[in-house]
This record gives structure tokens, sequence and C-alpha cells, in this order.
């Protein structure tokens, strides 16, 4: 079903299924699509024939959850996830026909719809041309990793970067992620902006502070870049204060005129606490999940393999990391 024609793939009063099952099917996928997890609420039965009446479908953050029922002191309790949402699917039987019929639609939701949160990287060459190998990683409903896609690229470029964009996208039934974490490249920001414009394009924590190493350790001797830096990313959540501390921290250390330090400022949007906090990233803010995999494929792939060799071994890795999440 085509995501342009609403009649097909959104609900609306009226719309008639053949069982409860196809209604929950129905919505589930709905609810995939849009960004959010349903389950089955009230429902009624004929007391003679136990056949369904009605159901109600909900959305997973609907009501509240009761009280945790452990031990209030635990280390860890667990997070309430639910916000009173009232969006709903509502259907009833028409006994005339034996079908179930659309009787009440909500369709606003009082929370963030939640998106896929991806990892996108190019810095691992495998092959024997050291092409760049682009592989778009995230999180499943496990929390395990999954491969969305990858790619190998013949150079980085902002044009080979939207040729790969729009061939991702095209793979992913026009559905962009939610937020996109990448390295500090310039073409990459640039294709991003032009084929995922909706999508929050945020910068890897990790590799902000391996490149502030590289280019103003010498500044920061007496707290180090990290004890300068952190509290940028991390801590500061209200953007007048962070502009404000990141002006202090300029006159301090004299850096005004540090060309790193400009650039990086420039992107603030992209990694600064308080710009960012708000945003979904599934508790990211790294690009470890694409790290983690290319160490991975280091134990299927070498750098003498040709195309036909790579790709098969490539699908090993996808077929092990497929049957694990079965698995769980």
């Amino acid at each position: 079903m085509e995501p342009e024609n609403d009649c097909a793939w959104k609900p609306k009063q009226g719309m008639t299924f053949d069982s409860e099952q196809c209604v929950y099917d129905f919505y589930n996928i709905y609810g995939g699509r849009m960004g959010f997890s349903i389950r089955r609420d009230f429902c009624r039965k004929n007391k003679v024939t136990n056949q369904l009446i009605c159901r109600l479908l909900v959305c997973n953050k609907e009501r509240f959850r009761k009280g945790d029922k452990r031990d209030p002191l635990s280390k860890n309790p667990r997070a309430e996830t639910r916000t009173g949402c009232e969006a709903r699917l509502y259907v009833k039987l028409d006994e005339g026909t034996g079908k179930y019929v659309v009787a009440d639609f909500k369709e606003k939701h009082d929370h963030d719809l939640f998106g896929d949160v991806v990892t996108f990287d190019t810095t691992y060459k495998l092959n024997k041309e050291h092409r760049p190998f682009a592989s778009f990683v995230g999180f499943n409903h496990h929390r395990e990793t999954v491969i969305f896609g990858a790619a190998l690229l013949y150079n980085e470029t902002a044009e080979s970067f939207v040729w790969l964009f729009q061939n991702f996208l095209e793979a992913m039934s026009g559905k962009a992620p939610k937020t996109l974490f990448t390295d500090q490249d310039a073409a990459m920001a640039k294709a991003i902006l032009i084929v995922m414009p909706d999508t929050t394009h945020r910068l890897c924590t990790w590799h902000l502070m391996q490149n502030a190493l590289k280019h103003v350790n010498y500044l920061f001797q007496d707290k180090g870049v990290k004890g300068v830096l952190n509290k940028f990313f991390f801590d500061i959540e209200d953007t007048n204060q962070w502009k404000l501390e990141w002006a202090k921290m300029l006159d301090k250390y004299d850096a005004h005129e540090n060309h790193w330090l400009k650039l990086t400022f420039a992107v603030k949007e992209k990694w600064g606490w308080p710009y960012v906090r708000s945003t979904w990233a599934a508790g990211m803010s790294t690009i470890q999940l694409s790290e983690s995999f290319n160490a991975l494929l280091k134990d299927y792939i070498r750098s003498d393999f040709n195309l036909n060799e790579f790709f098969m071994h490539f699908e090993m890795v996808l077929y092990e990391k497929r049957y694990k999440e079965l698995e769980a």
C-alpha cells in the first residue's frame, strides 16, 4: 500500500474488516508506519455465543502505569513510559454483515512518535581498492544491532551521498529515519539536508571529542579536552547559558579565532546538549553501533575479496544477525 493513498493505509470511520485479528493487524501496521506501538484494551463478547462484539485498540502509551509493586528503594525502578495518550481505534460487530466496522478513530497522540534512529558511517575501508564502505545501523526492539542497509561507494562526495541516501529511502519504502548520527563530514551533511530534510541530523560525540584532541588539545592543557568540553555535550540544558559558557571558554583560552571551534560552534544544533536533548535518539549519542558492526565484519571479510566474494560473505553477516533476532 502506497503512503500517498490515505484510503488504503490510514484508518477512518466506516472501514470494515473480516475479523478482529484483521483489525489488529491493520492498526499495528499503521502504528509501525507512523511510529507508535499498539495494544488490545477493552472488549465485549456475546454471552451466549462468546463472539466478540466490540474491541478497543489503543496506543501503548494510553493511561498511566500503576504503582511499581517492587521495593520503592530499588536502584533501578522501571521508567514511566505511558503518557495517557488517547489515540485509539474502536470497532463494533455489524451483525447483519458479520464484519467489524470502525466506529471511532482518534488519530492525535500526546507524545512524539518513536521513529528509527540510525547511525551512518563510512570510515571503515574493507576492500583492496580502499573504497568507502557505508553502513546504516540501528537498534531493533530487543536493543540489538540491526543492519538497515549497506553499500560500497566509489568516493565520498556530496553527489555520491545524495545517490546513496535516495536509494536507501527507496529501499525503506520512503520512510526516512527520525534521527541520523554521522561524523563531522560536510559532504554527508549537505546530502542529508537535500534528501532527508525532516530527519534530525546529529553528530557523534565520540568523533567530535577525537577531532577536538587533534585541533584544540593544546589550548586546554590545564583541564584537558574532556574537562572543558564535556559540559557542552552533556550538562548545560539552557541555550542562553550554553552560549554564555561557550563565550567564557573562548575568552579564558583566547580561542576566538580557532578555526575548528568556529566550525563546531556553527553546527551546535547537531550536538550541543540544549539543542539535541529533546530529540529522539534511542539513548545514543555516538555511532558506536557502526563501529561495533565494522569490528564484526573483520571476522568475515578480507581486504583482498572481489565484489562477489565481498557480498557473499556480507550476506553471511546479515544471516547471523537475523538469526539472533529470531532467537531473541
